[in-house]
């Protein structure tokens, strides 16, 4: 029996491509159950004072998160897709029981290591799926469509476990979700998914990608990818910077809030607010990009990123908290999913899964410096000013993409930026 031929693109592929959107929600609302809640968790239950010390939890997932990124690419090339994703939905099945039950602090950092482990496995294999099925034309519409689903579920998470909280407590009933969350996405990813591997693999062949992709090694595509490409690298330092104000705004956000007299149902709202969003706005930022480049999106949304902080610091109300929420979403919106629409145009498909697991570790190692160095200067010069100097990095990282980035976009008809081998 004869075999239909590969087809890319998202109309040719809705199918399978719609189930893997579903799926990347369930993999954003895991982490969105602790968006609004963990932070005023580790302060009322487990008594920690120092900013360091709360924000330890978005490092320690960070740390986890970015290192299973960088061996989630690699894994997705050698052993396939499904498998590497099914992997991670079965490591967070614990994690709603430890946040619920956990009887020290340590616990709950387990949890999140966990939690980083799963979210790397999960996360970077959707994203890698659905690139692998969009291929050339149609992918920053591809990224804001998974990327949309996974904030967007972070928001609706976010705001229902505040909501739980304010009603039944902290713990446990809030986390009960969580592990509802977890075997759905199991069943779906066993269930419902098929492997994409091939796609990549038929996309190589074609006319853009004449020349075979010579063998590379991890250390050889975390270089170029690191430092020697100027786009590879200019948009790594993007998502780092990036995901260090979010792992910022994670942690201390709600305490900014809580110190301005905001009670917790109303801070569900506010941290529901960036995350949905960005969420909404990356289906028309991802598109756009399709057709106007990635460039502009990218230097323009870390400098509405840094507007929007800004804003957030300077504001003591509900009214102000929201706009500077809403700015922030904007703005991430802007560059999220057009920073991975870019590692798509510049690497190629037999080197993809690879490099964006690369990118994927640098951007995440964001969330743990973001902890580290807010945390830390929270506790030196105060939650305000430590907000003001993430500011002033995510403006200057706007600058980098800015001098050092050229556009990305790929064009067939031009043999304009031909990916790299």
């Amino acid at each position: 029996m004869q075999t239909a031929p590969l087809k890319l693109g998202l109309r040719e592929n809705f199918g399978q491509f719609s189930l893997l959107v579903l799926v990347n929600a369930f993999v954003g609302a895991m982490v969105g159950q602790e968006r609004s809640i963990l932070p005023i968790i580790a302060e009322h239950d487990f008594s920690l004072t120092a900013h360091s010390a709360i924000l330890s939890f978005i490092a320690v997932f960070g740390i986890s998160k970015a290192c299973t990124n960088l061996i989630a690419g690699f894994s997705a090339d050698l052993l396939g897709r499904k498998v590497v994703l099914v992997a991670g939905w079965i490591i967070v099945l614990p994690v709603p029981f430890l946040l619920m039950f956990a009887p020290s602090w340590g616990w709950i950092l387990g949890a999140n290591v966990l939690l980083g482990i799963s979210q790397g496995l999960t996360w970077s294999t959707t994203v890698i799926m659905k690139i692998d099925l969009v291929g050339v034309k149609q992918r920053g519409l591809g990224m804001g469509l998974n990327e949309f689903a996974g904030y967007f579920a972070v928001s609706g998470s976010a705001f229902i476990s505040g909501y739980v909280a304010s009603i039944y407590g902290l713990r446990p009933a809030p986390f009960i979700l969580g592990a509802g969350y977890a075997v759905i996405g199991l069943l779906l990813s066993i269930f419902t998914i098929r492997e994409t591997r091939q796609y990549a693999a038929y996309e190589s062949t074609l006319a853009q990608y004449q020349k075979t992709a010579q063998k590379t090694s991890l250390k050889d595509i975390f270089s170029r990818t690191s430092i020697g490409d100027r786009n590879l690298s200019s948009i790594s330092q993007a998502g780092l910077v990036n995901n260090l104000n979010d792992g910022m705004a994670w942690g201390l956000f709600p305490l900014i809030y809580a110190s301005a007299g905001i009670g917790l149902p109303k801070i569900g709202v506010l941290v529901a607010i960036y995350p949905a969003l960005w969420g909404v706005f990356q289906l028309i930022t991802g598109y756009l990009s399709d057709h106007l480049g990635r460039k502009f999106f990218i230097v323009w949304g870390m400098w509405i990123q840094a507007i929007a902080l800004a804003i957030t610091v300077s504001s003591a109300d509900f009214l102000g908290f929201a706009f500077g929420a809403s700015l922030l979403g904007i703005g991430t919106a802007m560059v999220y999913p057009v920073l991975l629409a870019a590692i798509g145009d510049v690497a190629h498909p037999a080197l993809r899964s690879s490099t964006v697991g690369v990118y994927r570790f640098w951007r995440d190692i964001g969330y743990a410096v973001g902890a580290v160095l807010a945390g830390v200067m929270a506790d030196i010069i105060g939650l305000y000013w430590a907000v003001w100097i993430v500011a002033g990095i995510t403006c200057l990282s706007g600058l980098i993409a800015l001098v050092r980035m050229g556009e990305t976009l790929a064009s067939s008809d031009t043999g304009k930026n031909k990916p790299i081998h």
